[in-house]
């Protein structure tokens, strides 16, 4: 009897997936250059996220500042937060602040693109001068306008002629801050402004000036829609940092919060929870009621952003 011999068994090759190209694809980039990065990562791990876990947990507990006897008491910071005058009074100075400042810094800081852009003689000057406050440190600045804010020998008042004790009063206490802002930071912006007037090509403004439009044609229908979406990310840029307006305001004031408070912003009342009342949960509570707005901001200018985009297409 013969045997028969078994059919042999063919191999086929494995078929290669999407999910596998991508993961070689990411591997592969990550092998190149993911040791570059590594160091980024550790340092964001360890600078940032380890404090914001850390805070979240600080704001579930009745923490003091010396951190002995910490009971865990879950909402109960949050829900005080919530019914706390102050939190709300100091959360509106700085929405006043933001709603006050940032259409200031926007305004200002295009018509100095614009100068410092079309200026002929002396541009590396203007841009010096426009530019130069930003780079001070936010001590100086609020000294600075400390002095120039006194009612009786202070220049703001010599020059318009005028005795308003600036500081000392409610109406103009938050003003101030404003003024003294507006002149430190819009140098940045005005960087991003003329970053981008830069970048818009030139025939434009020329196949305009030939069919007969002027000077503030040109700025309305070419100037101000190339600078679309560089004015949407001042704007996120300057609402997030005036939401956490403090430096300025605690130094021209003394470190106070201003006549009848009128300048404790959110950020001030914080820090005053944790480090004077020794109240470090609360004041990790409130800090992230303040985190939650910003990052609501945030995604928001993300939301609109991703949908412009795709209106664009």
């Amino acid at each position: 009897m013969t045997a028969t011999a078994a059919p042999a068994t063919t191999l086929r090759p494995r078929t290669t997936t999407a999910t596998d190209s991508a993961r070689v694809r990411w591997g592969r980039r990550f092998q190149h250059g993911g040791w570059f990065v590594a160091p980024f990562f550790v340092l964001y791990g360890l600078f940032v996220v380890v404090p914001v876990v850390r805070g979240l947990y600080l704001s579930l507990t009745d923490a003091n500042i010396s951190g002995d006897h910490t009971t865990f008491v879950g909402l109960a910071n949050y829900r005080e937060a919530l019914s706390d005058d102050l939190v709300w009074s100091s959360l509106w100075h700085s929405a006043k602040f933001t709603l006050w400042v940032v259409p200031m810094i926007v305004v200002a800081a295009l018509l100095m693109a614009l100068i410092a852009h079309h200026t002929v003689h002396f541009k590396w000057l203007w841009r010096l001068c426009f530019f130069a406050p930003f780079l001070l440190p936010s001590a100086v600045v609020g000294n600075l306008w400390w002095w120039l804010f006194q009612p009786t020998n202070g220049m703001v008042n010599h020059v318009l002629g005028l005795q308003t004790p600036w500081l000392a009063q409610k109406s103009t206490a938050m003003l101030a801050v404003v003024i003294a802002t507006l002149w430190w930071t819009v140098g940045f912006s005005f960087l991003l402004y003329l970053a981008a007037l830069q970048n818009i090509p030139q025939h434009l403004y020329e196949a305009a000036e030939l069919d007969g439009a002027g000077p503030f044609q040109r700025l309305i229908h070419i100037t101000v829609p190339n600078l679309r979406n560089i004015t949407g990310l001042v704007l996120a840029l300057q609402i997030l940092a005036s939401l956490q307006v403090f430096d300025q305001a605690v130094v021209m004031y003394q470190f106070g919060p201003g006549p009848e408070e009128s300048t404790r912003t959110f950020v001030q009342y914080t820090l005053e929870q944790g480090f004077t009342s020794y109240r470090v949960g609360y004041a990790s509570a409130i800090s992230f009621i303040l985190f939650l707005i910003i990052a609501t901001v945030a995604l928001g200018r993300m939301w609109l952003l991703r949908r412009r985009e795709e209106d664009a297409r």
